[in-house]
């Protein structure tokens, strides 16, 4: 029987909160998609963890004796992350990425990091959109490059702010537009961020903007996935102004959208974090940056 820690993670979150809806927002997933997970994991151990009661739930008394068992593990499991990091010559930076940063953030960034850290490894960690987190929450990462909204418990500073724009088929109509209104697209089905992105997905599908539900065409997990679908006509796919040359595809257009506030690329770590590798990685950045 194999479990995920993710899923242990679940559980623990919802024994602390007994309640679905707020555990959901703690890990910053949707709720139908959290009850489905525990639905899974119960199905997998072959008892139930949780018995459901007006207002929340309540843990069973499998529950209660899995509880310790899945928090000692779960801990467990961080502090050798960090022994296995602590094991190269001087440690291990690991950085969240979910896409590419560029900007001529990272390298410079990284270079000022090993002037005053040397000896020090970096590691750069692909992240799916399903973790909003980048990598932080569970603790495979140590910082992460993401767009805001960010879930709860991180602390974040902004790298760059963005117009969003749209990327669509080159021959669609929209692309005669030098500029067009997010008026026009709220018809057109959209490429979306995995439902367990949460707000990062919202916000990428525009609905800070509009009062409709948005059509979805389908639905991507890594940015590759995005730029073949609107490529292949699947759909239109909202993309800040610095990703448009970055992602940059025959066949596809890019054109700056009216109507909608700029997107936010951040570096977040977890607060509380003070590790000298952090701060030194934090500080290099906000070195290059002139946002404060």
């Amino acid at each position: 029987m194999d479990v995920h820690l993710r899923d242990l993670r679940y559980f623990v979150a919802v024994a602390e909160d007994l309640n679905m809806t707020r555990a959901a927002e703690r890990l910053f997933v949707s709720q139908p998609a959290l009850s489905k997970q525990i639905r899974v994991l119960e199905r997998q151990l072959g008892f139930w963890l949780f018995d459901r009661v007006t207002g929340g739930v309540a843990l069973t008394r499998q529950g209660a004796a899995l509880l310790p068992i899945a928090r000692d593990l779960l801990e467990r499991w961080r502090g050798g992350v960090e022994e296995a990091r602590a094991a190269a010559p001087s440690g291990t930076l690991v950085i969240g990425l979910q896409t590419a940063v560029g900007r001529g953030l990272q390298q410079e960034a990284l270079r000022r990091f090993r002037a005053v850290m040397p000896g020090w490894e970096v590691s750069l960690r692909l992240v799916g959109w399903d973790d909003p987190s980048g990598g932080l929450a569970d603790g495979s990462s140590d910082v992460a490059f993401i767009w805001l909204p960010v879930p709860p418990g991180l602390r974040t500073h902004v790298l760059a702010t963005e117009r969003r724009g749209v990327a669509m088929p080159a021959d669609h109509p929209l692309a005669e537009l030098a500029e067009v209104p997010f008026a026009a697209l709220r018809g057109e089905p959209f490429i979306a961020l995995p439902r367990a992105a949460g707000p990062l997905r919202d916000f990428w599908l525009g609905r800070d903007a509009r009062d409709d539900e948005p059509v979805i065409g389908v639905t991507a997990n890594t940015p590759e996935e995005v730029f073949e679908a609107v490529i292949s006509g699947l759909g239109v796919v909202l993309v800040a102004e610095g990703n448009a040359a970055l992602y940059k595809r025959p066949g596809m257009a890019y054109r700056p959208v009216s109507g909608l506030s700029p997107g936010e690329l951040a570096i977040a770590w977890r607060e509380g974090d003070t590790s000298p590798h952090v701060r030194a990685f934090i500080d290099a950045l906000r070195q290059v940056t002139t946002k404060v």
